[in-house]
């Protein structure tokens, strides 16, 4: 009894410890956003400067404010407009994908036609390629089209991703298929059976890609940077200020701040996000 109560320890130690490792960033940035000037300047001043020395931190720190909050918050207009920046092309884009990405998922799943394997296929190709890959190609198709320096140069590409196709098409693929054919019979028409059967049933497939594309496009970077000129347009993820030693709360608040819809919009999703990876790891 006592062999197995100690097996179990040592595998929660093992889980939990690990655990504990990757939440010491996020501890970082909670304690680095209620420091005091002072105790920021004194902590980072070895990274900033060339002292030859090791920076030392405080999780708890000995005069916590919230000064740099109330100034984020309350004083930088700024911070609101990169916030509805974001909240603008995340919204756009999710949108855009379950009026594209379903539809064609459904296609795929359901009806044959010929090179319907090559095609997704080359879709998963796609799916597959980087930024850094397509990104030239993007910025000539959206200077023809005259969209750069503007949001839709951002919401148009990712409301056409692959990636959404893919994992909606896996959840289609667990439809049963005599429960189709006989809503068929009984007079039900295709897009009835879309909507009656195919949305309800396939659903933590879609929830849980609209999660993982909320994650992905909350935290866009190098699109923006490639596409976007005007500061003005930048979204959440390009405010932070230059890290310095008068700005660090600063940066610590907003990186905090643009974390908080990230962690919220996970622990929402987090049933339906395993139910989609479940799906797309089962084969067809």
């Amino acid at each position: 009894m006592m062999r197995k109560t100690l097996k179990k320890a040592v595998v929660k130690a093992a889980i939990l410890l690990p655990g504990l490792f990757f939440c010491v960033p996020v501890l970082f940035l909670l304690s680095g956003s209620v420091m005091s000037r002072y105790e920021l300047r004194e902590s980072l001043l070895p990274l900033m400067s060339d002292m030859e020395r090791l920076i030392t931190w405080k999780f708890f720190p000995s005069y916590p404010t919230f000064s740099h909050y109330a100034k984020i918050l309350f004083q930088t207009p700024q911070f609101f407009t990169v916030f509805w920046n974001s909240m603008k092309l995340v919204v756009c884009i999710l949108l855009g994908q379950l009026l594209i990405a379903v539809p064609a998922a459904w296609a795929f799943a359901v009806y044959p036609f010929r090179f319907r394997k090559l095609l997704f296929t080359s879709y998963i190709v796609l799916m597959l390629m980087p930024f850094q890959v397509t990104m030239l190609s993007s910025y000539l198709v959206l200077d023809g089209l005259e969209l750069m320096n503007t949001h839709k140069a951002i919401i148009l590409p990712a409301v056409f991703s692959t990636y959404p196709v893919f994992l909606v098409y896996r959840g289609f693929c667990n439809l049963p298929k005599g429960l189709m054919e006989a809503a068929r019979i009984d007079g039900a028409g295709e897009w009835m059976i879309f909507v009656k059967l195919g949305l309800p049933l396939a659903s933590g497939g879609i929830l849980s890609a609209m999660v993982l594309g909320f994650l992905e496009y909350w935290s866009l970077i190098e699109q923006p940077l490639a596409f976007l000129e005007e500061q003005s347009l930048w979204p959440l993820s390009l405010y932070l200020p230059e890290i310095s030693l008068e700005q660090a709360g600063y940066s610590f608040v907003a990186a905090v701040l643009t974390l908080i819809p990230a962690v919220f919009v996970f622990l929402s999703g987090r049933e339906y996000l395993e139910q989609g990876i479940v799906a797309s790891g089962l084969k067809e």
